[in-house]
């Protein structure tokens, strides 16, 4: 994308530079004229990057469609790896979109009497049932059953007012750069390396990336020394910063904050003015022993009244944690600390889509409030949740041994998320090879190691990285049965790539 847009900057130049064609063609338009190409498409369009569907995966699809298997652990979608579905929500989607089948005699010998329950309790309240569009917050019930989970989950009260359900998380993002960023003077705190929504979504909507770095060397963790740097540093520069990201657990660097950072973080949104952005959407994948997941929601809370001002949107969604229902795009942002106007302008751009996806929907809603002890699916559903998570846990600490053996690889654990995230130092002749060829020295690394084994990373340059670093992010989603092959390729291939270039 970034070499698209040096093209297209040079063509605009040379079409400046160009003297004026009197052809009676050209001025009428022209046979050969097209209205819309990448020099005459918007600026932000042709600037947006997004790393983890980049150059890379393109790759990757021409050699699968040329036979080669590939193993894709560029992005998290743990389905498409193998991971099976979550039995009770299937059953409950499979009876609200085809409700013919509780009219059937035989329904509670194919279903579990809470799973005819719960269809039964969102189909009453869905009027056509899920080929009907909802209300653009989303269904009622269900931003009442996501507000139960948040009040179980937290502590606190939950209004389903303010809670808007979207096709994933990634549109509730969108919703708040759209309403937050006014032009390029508009800057959020955003951390590096960072999940490339973010800045995606601020060249899309015209706004400016304040970045705050990770300290890798205390496994990646967020200072608060940091943040003022880097808000002074923004602010120097003439841009107002109205909000500041903050993603756990991280992706792609996989911790996890603690209780006392957290607290720092809101007394830091409190003393700026900032609105806080938490990306809350690994809350169910920690690892770590010793680690726990605190929302912001439940620690602004529990810091009382004094920090009543503070504007908090999370974000949450279905496609991670144990559930791994990417395809379905079901997620919500939940609004603490604003006022019915503000909340009138999101429910303005939520209109406009008219409604989220309805099965998202009524999913989001099951993950957030699933099967109780006592009910029919609950011994089922605690050890399909407990044996995907178990799981992945010990993925993680597979990966994390094996990137932590290769010469000159450093890998911090994963205490959380569905990533790995090592530094690797690339000899100088491997860096020289890559600027030969046009490439970033990491972008490189990743394409050789996809065309030698199959596995398919994305470049740490993708998700920011320190100058002179350099990184690659990995999922630990396929099979536990894969591993062994994906440790032995990736560890064979290193060997040979430092000993080429060494």
């Amino acid at each position: 994308a970034a070499a698209a847009y040096d093209v297209t900057r040079e063509r605009r130049r040379r079409r400046r530079d160009e003297p004026e064609d009197d052809d009676e063609d050209d001025e009428e338009g022209g046979e050969d004229t097209m209205t819309l190409t990448v020099d005459t498409a918007n600026d932000n369009v042709v600037k947006t990057q997004y790393a983890v569907r980049g150059e890379i995966v393109q790759i990757a699809a021409q050699l699968a469609s040329e036979g080669k298997k590939i193993i894709y652990c560029n992005i998290g979608n743990p389905q498409s790896l193998g991971q099976k579905p979550i039995t009770f929500f299937r059953q409950v989607l499979a009876l609200c979109d085809c409700p013919t089948l509780l009219e059937s005699p035989d329904v509670e010998k194919l279903f579990p009497t809470d799973a005819i329950a719960r269809a039964r309790a969102v189909l009453s309240a869905c009027p056509g049932g899920t080929g009907a569009y909802s209300q653009s917050k989303g269904i009622q019930i269900c931003r009442e059953a996501i507000a139960r989970g948040i009040e179980r989950r937290d502590g606190f009260p939950s209004d389903p007012n303010s809670i808007f359900i979207t096709d994933g998380a990634s549109p509730g993002v969108h919703m708040c750069m759209k309403v937050l960023l006014r032009n390029e003077g508009d800057a959020i705190l955003t951390p590096i390396p960072q999940y490339p929504l973010y800045s995606a979504t601020l060249t899309l909507y015209g706004g400016s990336l304040a970045p705050y770095y990770l300290d890798e060397a205390k496994g990646w963790s967020m200072g608060v020394e940091e943040l003022t740097a880097s808000i002074k540093k923004a602010r120097d520069a003439g841009k107002t910063v109205r909000a500041l990201v903050v993603i756990n657990p991280g992706n792609p660097t996989g911790q996890v904050l603690s209780l006392e950072n957290q607290k720092q973080i809101i007394d830091f949104c409190k003393r700026e003015g900032l609105i806080l952005l938490a990306d809350e959407v690994y809350q169910d994948n920690i690892y770590a022993e010793g680690k726990e997941f605190n929302s912001f929601k439940k620690v602004l809370k529990s810091m009382g009244d004094e920090y009543s001002s503070v504007q908090l949107v999370s974000f949450q969604s279905t496609s991670k944690g144990f559930y791994g229902e990417c395809g379905r795009r079901g997620g919500y942002m939940e609004m603490v600390g604003f006022d019915s106007d503000v909340g009138s302008l999101m429910n303005k751009i939520a209109s406009v889509n008219l409604c989220s996806n309805t099965a998202g929907q009524i999913l989001m809603s099951m993950v957030m409030d699933p099967p109780k002890e006592g009910d029919p699916s609950y011994g089922k559903y605690i050890e399909e949740r407990d044996a995907i998570l178990s799981s992945l846990k010990r993925r993680a600490k597979l990966i994390v041994n094996c990137l932590n053996k290769l010469e000159g690889v450093s890998c911090n654990d994963a205490e959380g998320a569905m990533y790995a995230f090592p530094s690797i130092t690339l000899p100088p002749k491997a860096v020289q090879a890559a600027e030969a060829l046009g490439k970033k020295p990491d972008v490189f690394y990743c394409i050789e190691l996809l065309k030698k084994t199959g596995v398919c990373v994305v470049a740490g340059s993708g998700f920011g990285q320190k100058e002179g670093t350099f990184h690659f992010r990995t999922t630990f989603l396929p099979s536990e049965e894969d591993f062994p092959t994906i440790v032995k390729g990736l560890t064979e291939f290193h060997e040979e790539f430092m000993k080429k270039y060494s």
